[in-house]
């Protein structure tokens, strides 16, 4: 089980949503615990197509738990370059760790820090 803790090498919106830079200069974005504390048992996820653009602060996809359906929104401009197929059979893998299962991959030119996204520390004072 994941504890709330966000990673220090991902970079946080004010929605919950996570990015991190990959090596291969990719962006993977997912929820925070936060996010999947608030949503519950999540039962499914609708993830977007390969190939769809990402308008930073616009909802991209919708997850589904036993409460509510929430959009979530994306952290950062782009392009999906891969979405996480695991999660069509397993999506409550959210819930288990938020941080180790990622939504999409996805190509940005986005600079995290420049566009207002926080790091770790500031998004977890931002929580109370």
């Amino acid at each position: 089980m994941s504890t709330g803790t966000p990673p220090a090498d991902r970079w946080y919106s004010p929605t919950h949503q996570w990015a991190r830079r990959l090596d291969d200069g990719r962006v993977e974005i997912g929820i925070t615990h936060y996010a999947q504390d608030a949503l519950g048992d999540v039962v499914f996820v609708d993830l977007p197509a390969t190939g769809s653009t990402l308008a930073r602060g616009e909802p991209f996809m919708v997850i589904e738990s036993v409460k509510t359906a929430s959009d979530v929104h994306a952290p950062v401009s782009g392009r999906v370059e891969e979405v996480n197929e695991a999660l069509r059979d397993a999506p409550e893998r959210l819930n288990s760790d938020p941080y180790a299962n990622w939504l999409v991959r996805a190509s940005s030119s986005d600079d995290p820090a420049a566009i207002g996204l926080a790091d770790a520390a500031t998004y977890t004072a931002s929580l109370g």
